[in-house]
């Protein structure tokens, strides 16, 4: 089912934040923001602060060895950017005070910030057809390894993988995937669509494989490309994202890691809808928000479980005095921002916005029966 909830303008956005509210739905869950506010068999061995541990939406070159070292290097060049200085739900470290410590995060007019909100205001592309995901469909050798770097838990997949087509202008090497959530009665994606906010959403980074590392990509205005998918619930236990949620009680809190062994990432994905995106330029949605990431968001979510849900909403936490406390990592989203002049771009076979005559599905029934099939067809495949 379509789970979300209503989201205000940005301009109601700060406002928004500091109101409460909850409520539930068919299946979703509702209202996370109050009522007038923004809404949203092999064991391993635990390793204690070991692989290649990135924070979200940074990266690092391909290659094992390559990507270890340009992570050592990240600390360093990325060394303003302390996770301890920048938070989700205090006021002086939100998401709205970002800008105050990291200038590249303030919304200036005409900035080309990220998360934005999908609507019917929407252009059809019809040259945007399926990306191609090499190597996502078979299992890569070694090991990946699961980290919580205090902000999200992050899956660095080593190398092997990459994203070409769809109209990105190169080859992007796939290098993590990380997550962004809600809490309990409340959803966390951070892109919306038709200000309606899904319970997840999980982002696969990728960097163009002309840069040698971080830093070229950061200076280049399509140096990242990221594929969003937005998360859903249903009843049914997605076997194949178990390969994540099974590992979350390792990675509690910031610092842990764990060895994940390998599984095709196209499991995790609705492979059967993988030509339904929209795309638009935008930026990381984490310090230091540099404006360099091709966004592709799909428009068919992927299902999880409400216990696969509760386990990322009650069972990470950012520090380690957060677990003793029982305090969760919970909305570790940035709020959306506005479009201004960008194009928003439909794929030739996307439908929800951009269906006819480039307007969304307009009644809620035709909206519901879209759901069932949706589900019934992800059910199907189980």
């Amino acid at each position: 089912m379509f789970c979300s909830e209503e989201v205000k303008p940005p301009e109601e956005a700060r406002l928004s934040h500091e109101m409460n509210g909850s409520g539930y739905q068919s299946l979703g869950i509702d209202a996370g923001r109050g009522e007038e506010g923004e809404e949203e068999k092999e064991e391993e061995k635990e390793e204690e602060g070991g692989g290649c541990v990135l924070p979200q939406d940074t990266v690092c070159s391909s290659g094992c060895g390559t990507k270890m070292w340009t992570a050592a290097l990240l600390t360093v060049l990325l060394s303003s950017v302390d996770s301890d200085e920048y938070c989700y739900n205090q006021p002086d470290c939100d998401p709205y005070a970002w800008g105050d410590m990291f200038p590249s995060c303030h919304p200036l007019l005409e900035e080309h910030h990220s998360p934005i909100n999908l609507d019917q205001h929407t252009t059809r592309n019809v040259s945007l057809g399926p990306l191609h995901l090499e190597g996502f469909d078979v299992t890569q050798p070694g090991h990946w390894t699961l980290n919580n770097d205090g902000h999200s838990v992050v899956l660095q997949v080593g190398g092997g993988m990459s994203v070409s087509g769809g109209g990105l202008p190169d080859v992007y090497h796939t290098i993590q995937l990380h997550f962004h959530w809600g809490g309990p009665a409340t959803n966390g994606s951070e892109h919306t669509v038709d200000r309606r906010r899904f319970p997840m959403e999980m982002h696969i980074v990728n960097m163009k494989s002309i840069h040698p590392n971080i830093t070229a990509a950061l200076d280049d205005p399509t140096g990242l490309a990221v594929l969003g998918f937005f998360i859903d619930v249903a009843y049914a236990e997605n076997v194949h994202f178990g390969h994540i949620s099974q590992k979350l009680s390792s990675v509690a809190y910031k610092g842990q890691t764990t060895r994940v062994k390998p599984f095709p990432l196209m499991s995790l994905l609705p492979k059967h809808n993988m030509s339904q995106y929209y795309r638009y330029s935008g930026s990381l949605t984490t310090p230091p928000c540099s404006q360099v990431v091709l966004w592709t968001l799909y428009e068919i979510p992927v299902f999880i479980s409400w216990s696969q849900l509760a386990q990322f909403t009650s069972q990470i936490f950012s520090t380690e005095e957060d677990a003793d406390q029982v305090t969760p990592l919970q909305n570790n989203f940035r709020h959306v921002h506005p479009t201004f002049s960008r194009t928003i771009s439909a794929s030739r076979d996307a439908r929800l916005l951009a269906g006819g005559a480039g307007r969304p599905l307009g009644s809620p029934v035709s909206l519901q029966l879209l759901q069932m099939v949706l589900l019934g067809g992800f059910l199907s495949a189980l």
